[in-house]
């Protein structure tokens, strides 16, 4: 499973309605399932993000639809970075010769 990384910033009607953000966000879980999306965490940060979420998903398709799936509900804008750990990077670097 790949890992990716969300920043987040709540929009006008997601800071509308910030009293609900916990809730939304074990709906975001449920959804992650869908997906074959794992919500690992989520985070709400102070800060130039509102939240932080790591996800694990088995591709970019997969996490690409979620992502879409949840910037439709309009709460929320971000941006997803893959994120890789110490193993997979040295595999990487292997690839260079």
């Amino acid at each position: 499973m790949a890992t990716f990384i969300t920043l987040g910033n709540f929009t006008d009607q997601g800071i509308k309605s910030i009293k609900d953000s916990v809730k939304r966000s074990e709906a975001v879980r449920e959804m992650g399932k869908k997906f074959g999306v794992t919500v690992k965490n989520i985070y709400w940060t102070m800060g130039v993000y509102d939240l932080v979420g790591v996800f694990e998903a088995p591709n970019g398709e997969s996490m690409s639809a979620f992502s879409l799936a949840i910037s439709m509900a309009g709460n929320l804008r971000g941006q997803t970075l893959r994120a890789f750990d110490k193993e997979e990077f040295s595999g990487i670097l292997q690839k260079l010769g």
